[in-house]
This record gives structure tokens, sequence and C-alpha cells, in this order.
């Protein structure tokens, strides 16, 4: 009797796990990816793209993961977009998977960290949060020096670009000798709109992608000189050195602001990491003097209303020494 039980079980067991596999393989063979790539093409071919039919991009896009599903479900979220966007305009090789787990490692580090001092529960999640915006800083600061190296060869790329049109050159011969002849990072971007250009993108959205991956104002205006002169015609050549000119004095102004305005910003900094500084030394200097701040109902009071006071100082702060020009 237990013989033929324990083999009843067996047999179950063995034919749920290949009833699971069939259902397994059928779904793939059915909606899986290479299923659903080869309907795609056959719809294509027989000239019936369906009833969801969007446009097809030419363009490779971007994963955010190794793991396909991690990839289309990154794809769904807003955010996962931002930072990948972020990512592409600081030139950085990082994907969106590589990005988070960076974040939820500097996460868990600030609450190992943390987990020995004896602070409120807002508090470390507080500071944990803090550590995890590590990643995205460095994001950012690699962002804005990429942005600022750029914009500094704005005026060189325009003026090479109107000597080569004067010499004789048609606009897409003159994107591949720019991208030979710059330095990077901007030749990179001249040579991904050649690319795309080569492989049937058009013009127009050709340069808009290059503007959408560089949010400069002054190759906006770039841009949107060549886009009208293809289409009513004119001097490029003069467009281009007039456009020059005026980034050349924008930049030169842009560093008379900073000159000013470096004391300001001196003071912001300092003011800005003062309470850090002196609450650090005071935990390494007198540590039982300190944790009555968070130990003490009354503290831990003054915390938040500290906190917030610094979060308004530090907005403040930064509204006045950024002076846009």
């Amino acid at each position: 009797m237990d013989i033929l039980f324990y083999g009843f079980v067996v047999f179950l067991f063995a034919a749920v796990i290949l009833g699971i596999e069939g259902f397994y393989l059928w779904w793939v063979s059915t909606h899986g990816a290479a299923a659903q790539r080869v309907t795609r093409r056959l719809q294509l071919m027989s000239g019936t793209p369906g009833r969801n039919a969007e446009r097809i991009s030419i363009l490779k896009q971007r994963r955010f993961s190794r793991y396909d599903i991690a990839d289309r479900l990154l794809h769904r979220v807003f955010i996962a977009h931002h930072i990948d966007q972020l990512m592409v305009q600081g030139g950085m090789k990082w994907s969106v998977e590589t990005f988070l787990l960076w974040s939820g490692t500097a996460l868990l580090a600030g609450f190992f960290l943390l987990a020995n001092w004896s602070m409120p529960l807002g508090i470390r999640i507080a500071v944990a949060l803090l550590f995890s915006l590590i990643p995205l800083i460095l994001v950012r600061r690699a962002r804005a020096r990429r942005l600022v190296r750029i914009e500094q060869q704005l005026p060189d790329a325009a003026d090479f670009i109107a000597r080569a049109l004067r010499a004789g050159h048609s606009f897409t011969n003159v994107l591949q000798i720019v991208s030979n002849e710059l330095s990077e990072p901007l030749s990179s971007e001249f040579r991904i709109v050649r690319e795309e250009i080569n492989y049937g993108v058009s013009m127009s959205e050709a340069l808009h992608n290059m503007a959408a991956r560089i949010p400069l104002t002054d190759l906006r205006y770039l841009i949107t000189a060549v886009l009208i002169q293809r289409e009513t015609g004119g001097n490029l050549a003069e467009i281009l050195g007039n456009i020059s000119h005026i980034i050349r004095a924008r930049l030169k102004l842009v560093a008379q602001v900073r000159v000013l305005s470096a004391e300001g910003r001196m003071s912001a900094w300092i003011l800005g990491l003062l309470p850090f500084a002196v609450a650090g030394m005071m935990l390494l200097v007198n540590p039982d003097y300190i944790q009555l701040l968070w130990t003490d109902p009354a503290g831990v009071k003054l915390l938040y209303y500290a906190a917030g006071m610094i979060f308004i100082g530090v907005v403040w702060l930064r509204k006045l020494i950024r002076i846009r020009v």
C-alpha cells in the first residue's frame, strides 16, 4: 500500500512538472519575444501591420538592464527614462540597472553605518536616503562637467562648420569632417548625427536628437539656424559666424559673473556645511554631550526644526548664487 501511494505521488509530481513545462513552451512559442518578432516581420512583409501598428524606429534602443524582464519593466517606469537621459547627457557608460544597484548599495551602507548609533528612526532613514543620493550626485556632476566642455567647444565648432561650408563642402560632409577634427566630447555627438543620417534618419530628426542629448540653449540656436536655412535658404556660413560671436560673448559674460559671485558662492558653501562639520566634530570630541539631541524628546524636535531651517537656507542661498546669463 505504501509503495503504491509513493509511486502515485511521484507520478503526480512528474505529471504536474511536465504540464507546467508544456504550458511554458506553448506560451513561449505563441507569445514569446521571438514569436512576436516573427509575427511583426510577417505583418510587414504582407503589408498589414495590424491594429497595434506603430512607427518603427531604425535607431537602436538603449537597454536599461541586462535581463529582458527587468529591461521591459524599467522601460515602463518614467523615472528610469529620466535617469537614462541624465547618464546619456553625462556621457556615462552606466545602465539604469547599474545606477539602481549602486543607489541600493549606498542606501544599505548608510543603514549599516548608523546601525550602532542611538538615533531616532526618522533621522536614520533620512541619513540613509542621503547616502542613496550619492550616485545621482555623481551622475549630475559628470553631466554638468560634460555640458560645460561642450559649451566651450561650440564657438570653435560653429566657426569650423562655417569655414568648411565656405570651402564648398556639403553639410553632410561637414558633419564627417567635424566629427574627425574636433576633440571630445563634441566630436562624438556630431559622429552620432552623421551615423544616424547614414542609417536613413532625416537631417531634422538627427539634429533634434542631438539637441535632446545636449540640453544647451546655444546648441539649440545653432540647430535652429541650420534647419531654417535648409527650408528657406540663405548664407548659413554667415549665420553660423554670427552665432559663434554671440556664444563667445555670452561665455565671456558668464566668466565675469562667476568671478564677481565667487565670494557669495564660497560663503554659501561654508554656511551650508558648517552645521554638519560642527556636529561631526562634537560627535568625535564629546559624543555624550551631543547625543542629547537624539535621545531627549526636546532635542529631537530641535533637530527637526534645524533640518527644516537648513533646507530652506540652502535653497535660498542656491537661488541667490545661481545667476543665469
